[in-house]
């Protein structure tokens, strides 16, 4: 009998189901003109900016009207509330856009518990960014404004709903703070919460992802899911997979979350602009007999050490990568003809070669790693931190290891890949916050489609800038530096001076030994304790030392009388590749109205105008200084920085774009991340 007649006699069709393990969005693959229209429409959305925190107003009055209401429940009452609304919040999360009538009542219920159980109660501004998150937004925040409190309201609701939240976070200490200090408001509500942490083992993982709201970090949350996809791709097949689901016989016991639903981004800019460089790579180690080729990696060394910069091998600009030229490859074949084993490989020795000049020329030691228990551990670049379970791939970490006279570990074979902006472009709805937005509006919507809204500060910003101080070399910044920072010291004011790196923080810290200046230095080297360091940063006269990573995440506490005093003075020491990191470690002082100043002091031998790219910035710079127009220096350096941020981003969107080309091959090939 034919599929038409079973139907016309009412005996239904069989259909395998399909088989969502993860609720997420697909890529969508994009043509040229796609792309040159996304981005015509990122101009013409970060050009619109500035309004869009007015048309967000509306939830704040229909929030107050449930707040008597609110008032007047007892707890239990309150409770009850809670669980009368999910049926009205699961309707209104999934029939598409959510309105100010469905989340307002949620808003000032979540409003009401949190001031009975945290001793917190949203402001006016919470509101707004709440709202602007659950609109798919970034709430642009300023440090200070209580942005963990103010996700609790986008993530209540949405958990009410039935939508597993990720709160997500830059390192573990922020993530378990802010899964602890909220959980009291999400136990109330009846919300189960949960905090993924570096170390935990499979089952543990498990068990937290299944919870209501989890808060984590973004690199255990891509890594979770890299190693959910490797699982997804050893099964034996779609069609097994489809009689699972029939049978019963579900796989998701062997996966760790449940899923890509809402994810609300803290520190968004730093998360899926900054850190969205580098792929995250699952490698396991290359299985061989042979163990580590050592040789090879000698001797790619010694020929590393005998190329020159500029007839050998040139660094493009702007770039963190090594060309060979001509005469570099004729004297490689030269060498390989001599070599042995796989040196005499023309692919393998140029390519190790490659690794071995860049382990030489463009990672240093202070900079981009650091030795810590005669191992090579990973400094990010843009909070400071270690990642001490991060290792570069095709052989660049075992050439920095030789550098540094280390023997080199066993090499690693890519096993899993994705880019950040690929994994976070996957979420149903995709959400966040920071307080440097705007810098990052066009990027952030062109590749997320996450359009920026500036949240007002509940109190007026009053912080002072002082005019930025240039001097002609490195020794005379650093000498009004430390003269700078003895003199507020000496009127018991406190100061966080901001370095660069972790070489820098240990330069500061021994001029200021040398002055008798007592100091806590905070690096990479030092981040156990950040916190506690950070926390301290507004006591009277401490004088605190830092690589950027201050300027994220734990707030600086002014003692009694210092806000009287000028509040926290903040001392930038060069400007950073990015004018968002600048602006973050600038917003450690001045929050909520607190009194606060910054000063910045650079010089034109700063990292930002050295190499070959910064040439004509440099020699403007130069021209205009030694006539006495500093201002106009200024400028320079300003420009300077905005190269080095069109570069990064032009590299971020060829990673985007050679990822999705190498995840349509790997599908092909049957494949996936």
């Amino acid at each position: 009998m034919s599929k038409a007649a079973l139907h016309s006699q009412g005996i239904p069709r069989l259909q395998l189901p399909r088989p969502r393990f993860y609720a997420e969005r697909q890529d969508q693959q994009e043509s040229k003109y796609d792309q040159m229209g996304r981005r015509v429409a990122a101009s013409v959305v970060t050009r619109m900016v500035p309004l869009r925190s007015a048309r967000l107003r509306a939830i704040v009055p229909a929030t107050k009207k449930y707040a008597q209401e609110m008032r007047a429940a007892s707890d239990a009452e309150l409770q009850q509330i809670a669980v009368d609304q999910r049926r009205a919040l699961r309707v209104a999360m999934t029939s598409g856009e959510p309105g100010v009538a469905a989340i307002a009542p949620a808003f000032a219920l979540v409003r009401e518990a949190a001031e009975r159980t945290l001793g917190f109660r949203h402001h006016d501004v919470q509101l707004l960014g709440a709202w602007a998150m659950m609109k798919g937004m970034v709430a642009e925040m300023n440090t200070g404004e209580g942005k963990t409190l103010c996700a609790t309201l986008a993530a209540s609701a949405a958990a009410l709903s039935g939508w597993p939240v990720h709160v997500i976070t830059v390192n573990d200490y922020l993530a378990k703070y802010g899964a602890e200090a909220m959980t009291p408001l999400y136990r109330f509500l009846g919300l189960s919460v949960g905090v993924v942490q570096a170390g935990q083992d499979f089952e543990t993982r498990r068990q937290i992802y299944a919870r209501d709201v989890v808060y984590c970090t973004n690199k255990e949350l891509a890594f979770d899911y890299l190693r959910d996809r490797m699982e997804v791709r050893n099964r034996l097949g779609n069609l097994r997979r489809k009689v699972e689901c029939l049978t019963g016989e579900a796989m998701r016991p062997n996966l760790r979350l449940r899923g890509l639903h809402f994810a609300i981004v803290d520190e968004a800019d730093s998360v899926l602009i900054d850190e969205a460089r580098t792929p995250l790579i699952i490698s396991g180690q290359i299985s061989s007999d042979g163990g580590v080729d050592t040789a090879l990696f000698e001797t790619a060394m010694e020929a590393a050490r005998d190329l020159k910069e500029g007839r050998h091998f040139r660094i493009p600009k702007d770039e963190k990568r090594i060309e060979l030229l001509d005469p570099g490859t004729d004297l490689l074949d030269d060498l390989g003809d001599e070599g042995t084993g796989a040196f005499r490989v023309r692919v393998i020795r140029e390519h190790t070669v490659k690794q071995a000049l860049s382990a030489l020329h463009l990672f240093h030691r202070g900079e981009e790693y650091i030795l810590r228990d005669d191992e090579v551990q990973i400094v990010d670049e843009y909070t400071g931190r270690v990642m001490a379970d991060r290792s570069w791939s095709e052989g660049l970490h075992q050439m920095v290891e030789l550098k540094e006279g280390l023997e080199p570990t066993p090499p690693r074979e890519t096993q899993s890949r994705i880019t950040y902006q690929r994994f976070f472009r996957r979420y149903v709805k995709l959400a966040g916050m920071t307080g440097t937005a705007s810098d990052a509006a066009w990027e952030l919507w062109s590749v997320y489609r996450l359009a920026i809204a500036r949240i007002p500060t509940h109190r007026p910003d009053i912080r002072t800038f002082g005019r930025d101080r240039l001097y002609a070399s490195e020794a005379a910044k650093w000498t009004a530096i430390t003269e700078r920072v003895a003199e507020l010291h000496r009127q018991s004011k406190p100061v966080l001076l901001g370095t660069r790196s972790v070489a820098a923080s240990e330069e500061a810290s021994h001029l200021l030994e040398q002055l008798g200046i007592p100091h806590q230095v905070l690096s990479a080297s030092q981040d156990s304790n950040e916190a506690a360091i950070i926390g301290r940063a507004g006591e009277a006269g401490r004088v605190t030392v830092a690589t950027n990573m201050a300027g994220r995440g734990v707030d600086i506490q002014l003692d009694t009388g210092i806000n009287e005093r000028g509040g926290l003075h903040v001392i930038l020491s060069e400007r950073h590749d990015s004018r968002r990191i600048d602006r973050q470690l600038e917003g450690r002082c001045g929050r909520q109205g607190e009194r606060g100043r910054v000063e910045a002091f650079l010089s034109l031998e700063d990292e930002l105008m050295r190499g070959q790219a910064a040439a004509l910035p440099r020699r403007l710079a130069t021209v205009f200084f030694a006539f006495g127009l500093r201002r106009a220096a200024v400028r320079c350096m300003r420009f300077r920085q905005k190269q080095v941020e069109g570069t990064h981003g032009r590299m971020r969107r060829d990673l985007l774009d050679s990822d999705r080309n190498l995840g349509q091959l790997l599908a092909v090939s049957g494949e996936l991340e």
